[in-house]
């Protein structure tokens, strides 16, 4: 028994220390009507709807062959196929998010790494490619839950949202680019024995009755992300769709970032009802809210700090710029960088101590830049 708390509690730690924080400021604040005004239904709504679907598609190898197939075009065109890899986190990482990019992904590079006699390389290529996935999903609103939470909060158009980040997410890619030339530099061939041309197979039966569905529900998502349609209606019929056809999907959706958010907006909720509280963390967010975000993603990660920093500040942009550049740096920024970390470490193509360096010089080093370019351009 005691064995299978330690696990829960190693498994969702985070979780864990966002239901304490709210008991423990439920002791401070008395139940009363207000608790009812502090969880946004909507944003848990949709953030369901879209880990219900991405993970049906995901249990399907539909991003797993989508993967395979690329690199192997990759692998076909030489182009090196770390730079595909990187480039394919990064682009699926903004309709996908992070997490899931990464869980895809990473397995799929090191088979390619270790079959093609790359896996000296295994640290920079699963770094760089955590990397990608923060920062390719800051790009849209449903690249990772903070976005999607900040853009619900924010009421920022969805085009707005979109320019607001697009002009870091451009420098991040030609610095991603830059960071592989110097890992690969006079390496830059491909691998023509990895590039048998796979062909898509086309998905029949009941196959492809899901794949199908699951565009479907992808798209209605999408839709109501940007509040062309009801997300409640939306998340109604995601639920009874999956409960016909998919329970496998519906059990298996990530139920625990759910209950994150709602401890998080509970302890929010009343931490902006204690008048000391409030008027301290309002003074100090309302320095400098940009590195208030990205300071407390090194420690609590980047999405309770979105919730958490969102009671004290109403400049999102900054909340939004933050949060996403938080992500780098320490492995705990985010929770996307802790997948990476387990996949990579665990395969035995590289050690922990070995990762961890790798990982804290890229991490910094975009960090360092990316912030520095923010004080330049003032994105935030």
């Amino acid at each position: 028994m005691l064995e299978k708390v330690r696990a829960f509690v190693s498994k969702e730690a985070v979780l864990v220390v966002a239901v304490l924080a709210a008991a423990v400021s439920c002791a401070l604040v008395p139940f009363d009507e207000g608790y009812a005004s502090y969880v946004d239904w909507r944003t848990l709504t949709l953030l369901f709807c879209l880990m219900a679907v991405v993970t049906g598609l995901r249990f399907m190898g539909v991003m797993r062959l989508l993967g395979s197939w690329a690199v192997s075009r990759a692998s076909s065109m030489r182009t090196p196929l770390a730079f595909a890899l990187v480039a394919l986190t990064f682009v699926s990482s903004m309709a996908v998010t992070n997490d899931v990019a990464l869980i895809t992904f990473v397995p799929l590079a090191l088979v390619v790494l270790s079959e093609t006699g790359e896996g000296r390389h295994t640290a920079s290529v699963v770094v760089l490619m955590t990397v990608a996935a923060n920062l390719g999903s800051m790009l849209l609103p449903v690249g990772n839950p903070q976005n999607l939470f900040l853009y619900r909060a924010s009421g920022m158009g969805f085009l707005q949202f979109v320019l607001t980040m697009a002009p870091i997410a451009g420098l991040s890619a030609a610095m991603l680019v830059a960071a592989l030339l110097i890992v690969f530099r006079g390496n830059a061939e491909g691998h023509p024995d990895c590039a048998s041309r796979k062909k898509l197979p086309k998905p029949t039966g009941r196959q492809g009755f899901l794949f199908v569905s699951y565009l479907l529900l992808f798209a209605l998502s999408i839709m109501a992300v940007v509040g062309l349609i009801d997300a409640f209606a939306v998340a109604a019929l995601v639920a009874f769709a999956l409960l016909f056809f998919d329970r496998r999907t519906l059990a298996k959706v990530d139920y625990g970032l759910l209950l994150t958010f709602v401890a998080l907006f509970v302890f929010v909720g009343n931490m902006a009802r204690i008048p000391a509280v409030h008027e301290v963390l309002s003074a100090l967010v309302g320095i400098a809210p940009f590195y208030a975000a990205v300071g407390s993603s090194q420690v609590i990660s980047n999405v309770p700090a979105a919730v958490l920093l969102s009671g004290f500040t109403n400049d999102w942009t900054a909340l939004i710029v933050g949060t996403n550049l938080g992500g780098l740096g320490t492995p705990i920024a985010s929770m996307a960088s802790l997948i990476s970390l387990k996949i990579a470490t665990a395969s035995g193509l590289v050690g922990k101590r070995r990762y961890l360096a790798v990982f804290t010089a890229w991490n910094v080093a975009f960090l360092d830049v990316l912030c520095a370019a923010n004080a330049v351009f003032g994105w935030a």
